[in-house]
């Protein structure tokens, strides 16, 4: 698969109970951006962190949370994002959705080995 030199960063803030028909959201959307064919997506789970209503989620064994803030990172071509956009819609009822522009120096997956 190629990305363009310049990409579009997607960055999804959400947490970590939210869910979408049944599933983790995250993974909802990860399967989603597979299916959609895009090059790649990232979770990341925060120990500490908080939102619009200002609740704070944190790992500390005194304020132990079970909603830490979750954040979904895809690189793809604007085009590719813009098409994973109306599922992102749909599915973030709750939380932040960012757009950067990137520059993207490489993509590699591993090269099958010669025999």
């Amino acid at each position: 698969m190629h990305i363009p030199e310049h990409g579009v960063l997607l960055r999804i803030f959400i947490g970590e109970s939210d869910h979408w028909q049944g599933r983790p959201l995250y993974e909802a959307i990860v399967l989603k951006a597979r299916e959609l064919h895009l090059a790649g997506a990232t979770v990341l789970r925060g120990p500490m962190g908080f939102g619009a209503n200002s609740r704070l989620h944190t790992t500390r064994i005194l304020r132990l949370s079970e909603d830490l803030p979750m954040v979904i990172e895809i690189v793809d071509s604007r085009e590719k994002i813009d098409e994973l956009m109306p599922h992102i819609d749909a599915m973030v009822q709750e939380g932040l959705v960012t757009l950067e522009n990137v520059q993207v120096i490489r993509y590699r997956g591993n090269r099958p080995r010669e025999a």
